[in-house]
């Protein structure tokens, strides 16, 4: 899991350096990181939806993945209890900095298909291709939101662990393109929603969606089990 650790610890120093030269940002360069972050996000997730759209195989899969998701999501109350949890810190805006770059990091061909190669042909150059881009990015993530934004990097080790550890011990073969295609899709959706958060254009709570990102997953396995569709 050398590349999980590796991409982990470029969170943890970019966002650290992020964080001590935040200190020297005035106000009103604060503000203009995060109508950045915005428009960095909103580009990141439109980019996704129109690069993988024409791949799928399913193409009402997403908005059912959607439609359940946010369904099930705001039954949960998924982004109520994050906001409580976060509203504790004091930092208003640090859940949204948080959702974000989680989305960002984690949904994505790189972070998913990475600890795939990585398990089954032990080449890390996916992960640590990631890490270079994530280091960046959490950089200016660290100096737009401050230390809370060190949670993601055990996000990120939770998640590239779990899927190098399925792919390692159980099977590879669940993590197929077609697979890989939909949840960049919705993930992609996902991200431009905290986009369109950060920017003030529309509060969407991001977090109650997350459930959408299992939907594909959930409908894969059914696929593989049943032998439908």
């Amino acid at each position: 899991m050398i590349g999980t650790i590796v991409n982990t610890l470029a969170l943890l120093v970019g966002t650290s350096i992020g964080c001590l030269v935040k200190k020297g940002i005035n106000k009103r360069y604060e503000n203009v990181l995060f109508i950045a972050m915005g428009l960095a996000a909103l580009g990141i997730g439109w980019e996704n939806v129109t690069n993988n759209m024409p791949k799928s195989q399913y193409p009402v899969l997403f908005i059912v993945s959607l439609a359940l998701g946010g369904v099930c999501g705001t039954a949960l109350d998924i982004s109520g209890h994050f906001d409580r949890l976060v509203a504790k810190t004091g930092k208003s805006n640090l859940g949204k900095g948080l959702a974000t770059e989680i989305l960002l990091c984690c949904i994505g061909a790189l972070s998913i298909v990475g600890p795939v190669i990585a398990a089954v042909k032990g080449d890390n150059t996916m992960l640590f291709t990631n890490a270079t881009l994530d280091f960046v990015t959490s950089m200016v993530f660290g100096a737009s939101f401050g230390w809370g934004m060190l949670v993601v990097a055990p996000v990120l080790f939770c998640w590239q662990g779990s899927i190098y550890l399925v792919a390692k011990f159980l099977s590879a073969s669940f993590f197929t393109g077609p697979l890989v295609t939909e949840i960049s899709i919705v993930g992609g959706f996902l991200i431009a929603c905290s986009g369109l958060a950060l920017l003030k254009i529309r509060d969407v709570k991001t977090l109650n969606f997350l459930p959408a990102l299992l939907v594909p997953v959930i409908f894969f396995i059914i696929k593989d089990v049943t032998g439908l569709f």
